[in-house]
C-alpha cells in the first residue's frame, strides 16, 4: 500500500508517522493525532484525496497537505492545488524527493523555526513569529503556501515578481510547474480581495508576473511607502 511505503520513507528520515487506509480513516486520524502535516494519496477508497483535502481545509484551516498522485496532467495538478494542497507530487517519486518536499512544507508552515519580526503593509499586519497575517485587524485563514506567498509579496511591495522568482523563493524549486503559482495567487485573491475578478492588491503584470500594492491605487496614498517595520520593543536610544 502507498501509505506503508510513504511511512517507511518518512520514518527512515526521522519523522513520526501515523497511517490510515482510506479517506474517512484519514480524517479520523487527523482529528485524533493533530499532525504537523498530511501526506495524502489522491486515489483513496471511501473518500478520495480531493474531498479529504477539502474537508481538512474546512476543519483544520492551514494544516499543511502534500498530495500524491499518478495523474500527472496539468488539470489534475490544478484541481489538487485549488482545493488547498500545499504541494503536489507525481508518482513515481524517490524517497529523497518526498522527504525534501515534506521538509520544505514544514519549514514554511512554521513547524520549523521562523525568523521573528512584524511588518505593517497598508491594511495588512504580518507577524512572522506568530505565523499570522491580519487584514483590517482580522486574522486570515491561509494554508502554509498561501501564508508564505503573501508574506513574500508583503516584503516586496510594488515590485513586479515573476512566477519563476515566486516558485524559487516561496516553494524553493529551481524548476517546476508555473501553474502552481497561478493557482495559489488565484486562491489568495479569493481571500484578500473585495472583488477577486478585479484584483487591486495582487495585480497581474501581463507577460511578466505579479505585483502587490498594499494600498490600492486611487486612494491617494503612496503604496511604495506603505510598508512599515514594527519594533517589538519600545524606548531606548540609537
Amino acid at each position: 500500500m502507498v501509505s506503508e511505503v510513504v511511512g517507511q520513507y518518512l520514518r527512515a528520515a526521522g519523522f513520526v508517522v501515523d497511517e490510515a487506509i482510506d479517506g474517512l480513516a484519514g480524517l479520523r486520524q487527523a482529528e485524533a493525532v493533530q499532525p504537523d502535516l498530511v501526506v495524502l494519496d489522491r486515489m483513496l477508497p471511501l473518500l478520495d484525496g480531493i474531498e479529504v483535502c477539502r474537508r481538512i481545509r474546512v476543519n483544520w484551516g492551514a494544516l499543511p497537505v502534500i498530495m500524491l498522485t499518478a495523474l500527472g496532467e496539468e488539470e489534475h495538478r490544478i484541481e489538487g492545488l485549488e482545493v488547498g494542497a500545499d504541494d503536489y507530487l507525481v508518482k513515481p517519486f524517490s524517497p529523497r524527493e518526498l522527504v525534501l518536499r515534506v521538509q520544505s512544507v514544514l519549514r514554511r508552515s512554521g513547524t520549523e523555526s521562523i525568523p521573528e519580526g512584524m511588518l505593517d503593509a497598508g491594511e495588512f499586519s504580518l507577524n512572522l513569529a506568530a505565523h499570522e497575517i491580519r487584514l483590517r485587524g482580522k486574522p486570515l485563514v491561509l494554508t502554509a503556501r498561501e501564508f508564505d506567498l503573501l508574506a513574500y509579496l508583503i516584503w516586496r511591495p510594488s515590485k513586479v515578481l515573476t512566477r519563476e522568482e515566486l516558485l524559487r523563493s516561496v516553494w524553493g524549486w529551481e524548476f517546476g510547474d508555473l501553474s502552481t503559482v497561478t493557482v495559489h495567487v488565484r486562491r489568495l485573491r479569493e481571500k484578500i480581495e473585495a472583488d477577486p475578478a478585479h484584483p487591486l492588491l495582487v495585480t497581474t503584470v501581463w507577460g511578466v508576473g505579479y505585483r502587490f500594492d498594499p494600498v490600492p491605487l486611487g486612494t491617494g496614498e503612496d503604496a511604495a511607502t506603505a510598508v512599515t517595520p514594527v519594533s517589538e520593543t519600545s524606548g531606548g536610544s540609537a
